[in-house]
């Protein structure tokens, strides 16, 4: 006798059970069922898909010697911003440099559990130092506050949930958000009460899926799937997508092992960086040279702003492999991002000294 499981937790570990059992079966026998008939995730909406597979990086080589020369070949379209410093300071005399950083990947490494993505002391004094002497901003998809914690300077202006949650200096804002602070910016501050609701939802699709986690970032839910078995990775993303797709006030974006239910709204990094730069008294683009690292592909809204709007500035790609990007420079790790903004303050530094 057949029995119907109501119990959307219990059913999802069903079919997980089933598909293991399934592939095991069939791994014995020598095939593989094909999944060419199973419905994929559609293509993510939002401007990160403008093929700049930002998060989905690489292609399969044959061994360590093909990926070196890969990348050897990538870095003569996307030098070391380290090895170009001299050009790129060049260029910034004599203009206003405005710093933006990403956090996760960027200011401290990927990690498996996003609440350890901790920055080292090192990293914290040298955001410190080039905020001594550029407004330097910080623009993550985490919520504002867990960035704020994590960073744990207040010389920086910090941008949350992709841009949706900004702390602008308060003189150029006069609203305020729960907490009182003034000069907070939340274009999707009439979605709360809808983004609770779907992020409940959410735990009850997935709740059975091994290794799955829920971030609540305020205004942008995070499903992180980095100690998810590989085998769930499709059916979770299935889930997600269904929970998504008959809601148009939600779109579904993905990142490095994360997918993210953001708000249906014309908002993301690049027009995050727009809105500070001109709250911060640089909307002329002629004297300002934005300054924006980032390793994942919604930074790629952020660089597509940089390279095609204002036409000037420096968009760096922090990547230790080859990737499609609208990215002028790159950077292989958090630790040459390091080196970097250290050069950075200190070719500033002796600027001024020079000067005086």
């Amino acid at each position: 006798m057949l029995t119907t499981i109501n119990n959307p937790l219990l059913k999802t570990a069903s079919i997980l059970m089933i598909k293991r059992n399934l592939a095991k079966l069939n791994q014995t026998m020598g095939f593989r069922i094909s999944h060419s008939n199973k419905q994929k995730v559609k293509p993510f909406s939002g401007p990160e898909n403008n093929g700049t597979n930002g998060s989905i990086k690489g292609r399969l080589s044959s061994g360590p010697l093909d990926v070196a020369a890969d990348y050897a070949s990538w870095l003569v379209k996307h030098p070391s911003a380290l090895n170009s410093f001299d050009s790129i300071i060049r260029a910034a005399k004599g203009k206003k440099v405005a710093v933006f950083l990403d956090y996760d990947g960027t200011l401290s490494p990927i990690v498996e559990d996003p609440d350890q993505a901790f920055m080292s002391a090192e990293m914290r004094a040298a955001v410190d130092e080039v905020a001594k002497y550029f407004p330097t901003s910080i623009i993550s998809g985490r919520s504002r506050d867990k960035v704020e914690e994590f960073v744990q300077l207040d010389n920086v202006y910090y941008a949350g949930s992709h841009g949706l949650d900004i702390m602008v200096p308060s003189k150029a804002v006069k609203s305020c958000d729960k907490k009182g602070n003034e000069g907070a910016f939340q274009p999707a501050k009439s979605f709360l009460p809808a983004i609770q609701k779907i992020s409940i939802k959410l735990k009850d699709k997935i709740g059975a899926i091994q290794g799955a986690r829920i971030e609540d970032n305020r205004f942008c839910i995070s499903v992180h799937y980095r100690q998810v078995p590989p085998e769930d990775h499709e059916t979770l993303k299935e889930e997600v997508k269904s929970l998504v797709e008959n809601r148009p006030e939600f779109r579904l974006t993905e990142g490095k092992m994360v997918l993210e239910v953001r708000p249906s709204i014309e908002w993301n990094k690049g027009k995050a960086l727009n809105y500070l730069l001109d709250n911060l008294g640089f909307s002329n683009a002629e004297e300002v040279l934005p300054l924006y690292i980032g390793d994942d592909r919604t930074d790629e809204d952020a660089f597509q702003v940089i390279a095609a709007g204002r036409g000037k500035g420096f968009p760096i790609i922090v990547s230790s492999i080859p990737t499609e990007t609208l990215a002028r420079y790159s950077l292989r790790d958090p630790s040459e991002v390091l080196a970097f903004l250290l050069r950075l303050a200190k070719w500033r530094k002796s600027e001024i000294a020079f000067v005086k």
